[in-house]
This record gives structure tokens, sequence and C-alpha cells, in this order.
């Protein structure tokens, strides 16, 4: 079997690539330009095309099927050249069902913590030594890939973006999963450039929902009232509401969880976390894990890249990241924090970076969603709002939106002037993107700040 990649420098295009590659497959692909860390780990399985660019003559007799990128154009001349030819075409979330078709899919949606919950599951079924199939939207500790296809294994974990699968198939990636086990963590409106209502973007859930294959079951929290409304359109399936798991924290400050007489200690933190542990627990259990066995296991997850991640931190002081840049995730991650170190100020920043977070009329969903921070940040680029060719955005607009006592900055180095002069004795320093500030090193900034 030859497979080409057409874009496939993507975070989820090449590593399937690799992992179809380490199948036994032929693989080849292009790109017009492929970024770190892609490009050290498609160079390590000689996947790393020669020259950079789309050359049609590439797609010949000898390719069985493409796989398409969604940053590719629709307009790109090796795919123009492969629709020519009749091949097929696949989507790379099609192409994932095409290979687990046969085996038990556990499905992770929603607008907020599927990364999560699925490096929970991932990292439990590790543990316990049961092989699966897999991919997930970020780096995992232990995990050299985002994607893992095995043909001795019987069960497949997907996270599942809502999403478009590519520029010619615009079906929500989850659509194409059909899980025997679904999670749906809640929703709050994004992708408002793709879904451009509430109720568009809702109604995509619900397809995912009736995409559950009879007899299987749904998972979904029961706080989240549009859940509820369509957590029942699928009469074939089994749908069980869930909640945060029950926990204390000890007088060490360890957040502990109890089970059958012994206590587990849980590396990461928050409402939402434990909410994120116990939809991971119904999953593993559906997956054959013993739930003595799960505790176990979950003692030792320490999150997902980007996810409350750690940078730095001293005797009064921690340095984190994190990838929150919904209202919904924004509010999560600020309160897990405050939740933790109730006692210590924390300094909250948000990037407005994803295309629905600087459209003019999606901005007031963000009103009152960092109230808890002490001192709360708002950043924006007016070069990135020129690159994805949007209206500029008038800072006075943006503070009032947020609400409070917000601060709005457009420049990073006055950002980080402003940061550098905070007495970070007893606080805490929170920064949330899916960018990076436009060229910050949070290392190098971390040691700057956290003395």
């Amino acid at each position: 079997m030859r497979i080409h990649f057409i874009a496939i420098g993507g975070a989820a295009m090449h590593n399937l690539a690799i992992a179809l590659h380490k199948k036994g497959y032929e693989v080849t692909g292009s790109d017009d330009e492929i970024f770190e860390p892609s490009r050290s780990r498609l160079e390590k399985h000689g996947l790393l095309p020669k020259k950079y660019g789309w050359f049609p003559d590439r797609i010949n007799d000898g390719i069985d099927i493409i796989i398409l990128g969604m940053h590719a154009r629709i307009d790109n001349p090796e795919l123009i050249k492969a629709k020519e030819s009749g091949l097929k075409i696949y989507s790379y979330p099609e192409y994932l069902y095409e290979q687990t078709k046969d085996k038990k899919r556990i499905v992770i949606g929603g607008s907020h913590g599927k990364t999560t919950i699925t490096s929970m599951i991932m990292h439990v079924l590790k543990t316990t030594g049961t092989g699966y199939d897999y991919m997930v939207g970020a780096n995992i500790k232990g995990f050299d890939t985002m994607v893992n296809l095995e043909e001795k294994n019987k069960i497949a974990v997907f996270e599942g973006d809502e999403y478009l699968s590519s520029p010619v198939d615009l079906t929500p990636k989850f659509h194409w999963y059909k899980p025997h086990v679904a999670i749906l963590t809640g929703i709050a409106w994004d992708h408002i450039n793709v879904f451009p209502t509430f109720d568009f973007y809702v109604e995509q859930f619900e397809i995912f929902v009736k995409s559950i294959q009879p007899g299987g079951k749904l998972f979904w929290f029961e706080e989240d009232v549009n859940l509820e409304n369509i957590s029942d359109s699928n009469k074939e399936i089994q749908s069980v509401p869930y909640s945060g798991c029950d926990y204390y924290i000890d007088t060490e400050g360890n957040v502990c969880v109890d089970f059958d007489g012994k206590t587990y200690h849980m590396s990461v933190f928050g409402d939402h976390n434990m909410q994120n542990i116990n939809a991971a627990r119904y999953a593993c259990l559906e997956a054959g894990v013993e739930e003595k066995d799960f505790w176990s296991a979950i003692e030792s997850f320490e999150g997902a890249a980007k996810r409350l991640q750690l940078v730095k931190e001293s005797m009064s002081t921690a340095f984190y990241i994190d990838f929150a840049h919904a209202p919904s995730k924004l509010k999560a991650t600020i309160n897990a924090l405050k939740q933790k170190f109730p006692h210590r100020k924390l300094v909250a920043c948000i990037e407005l970076h994803t295309f629905s977070s600087l459209q003019r009329n999606f901005i007031p969903q963000y009103h009152n969603c960092m109230q808890k921070a002490d001192t709360a940040i708002v950043y924006y680029s007016h070069e990135v709002l020129k690159h994805k060719q949007l209206p500029e955005l008038d800072e006075d607009f943006v503070k009032e939106s947020f609400g409070g006592n917000v601060t709005v900055f457009t420049n990073t180095d006055k950002l980080k002037s402003f940061l550098k002069s905070q007495d970070f004795g007893n606080a805490n320093l929170l920064m949330m993107s899916s960018g990076n500030f436009n060229g910050i090193d949070f290392v190098k900034f971390a040691d700057e700040t956290v003395k």
C-alpha cells in the first residue's frame, strides 16, 4: 500500500504518516513549509520531503490513496491531479476510521477538556498494559507520537475534534469516528468561522450523538444544559450523565480521592480535572480496566502539554501555561488555580489568537470569565489581525467586553515589562493561549519572573 500525504507537515498529518510508516505502508508526502517538531520527526523516519512545494508529477499510478490535510488549499496542484487521476482521497479522520472500523472505538468530544481526558485514558491503558490505537491533539509525556495504529489492538481511543476534516471534506472530524463509547464534556460556542450560529454548532454534537453505534454508551457532563437537551437523541444507546469525582485537599495540599479503603493522590487539580478524571474512569471501565487499577494508574498522570503545565515554581510563586482560549476554558483554568492556591494572588493573561476570539461579534462571550483573577490581562496583536484578514479591534471595546478590571495590551514588549514589574511574592502567573504571545519564550520568561 502506497499512501501520499498532501500537506504532510500538519500536527495530526505527520503523526498519522509516521504511524502508517511504522505499520509497514509506503508513505510519501508534500508540503510548502514544515516547522518543528514535525520537521525533525519526519526526517527521523525518512519521510521529510526532499524539496518543499507542490509537485503534480508525484501523483502517479503507483499511489493507492491520497490523504489530504486541512492546510492544503482547494486549488492545490497535487489535489487537482489526484482528482483527475480518480484516486481515492481521504481526510485524516476518515482514514483513521478506515484503519479502525473493526475495533471498539472510544471517542472524546466537547468544547473543552477532550485532549486531557483522551490523555488520561491513554495513560491508564498504557500503565495497565492494555494495547490500543489512539489519536490525540497534543504531545503526551511517555508517548513518541500523537497517533498509533497496530493490527493487534482491539481498542481505538480518539480525541473527537468538531472542526472540519479537509478542504474538500467539510464534515466535522468527530462525525467520522462512529464510536461505541463516547464522552461529551460540554458545549461552548467555538469555531464561528465555520459554525456561524450557536444552534448550528450544537447541531454538530447532536449528529455526533446519533453516530454512536447501536448498543453503545454516551457519558455526558450532567451540568451542561446543552448536552442534556441532546443526550437522548439516539434511542439505540445508553445515555449516562457524569459529574466530578469526590475529592478533598489534605493538610499538605494534596488532591486526594478515596476508593475501597485506600487514598490516592492526584497530580492534577481543579474541579474541571476532577470531572475529566471521572469521565476517563467511565471510559477505562468500558475498556476492561478494573477500578482499583484505574485509581492506581491515574495517580501518576501529570497532564498534557500546555494544559495547566507548570513551567517553573519557587517557594512562593508558580508559572503556568495553558492552551485555554475559549471563554469556558479561561474560566475553568483560572478557577482551578485559585482553588489550588487560595491564598496566592493570581496574575492571569489571555492571548486572543484564534479566529473566533478575534471576532468582534464573539468577544462579548468572554464577559466576566476572568473575574477570579486578581490581575486580569488581555493581549492581542494587530499583526495577527492583519494576517488573518480581520478588521481592527478597539482596545476599549475589548476591555468593556471582558468586563471587570481588565488591562489590555497589543504590544509584546510592553506586556513583558508590565509582568516583570509585578510583585510575585506569594503570587502565581498564568499565561493562556493557543499561540505564544508573538514569540515569548516561556521557559526564559519564567526564569526572569519566578525567583
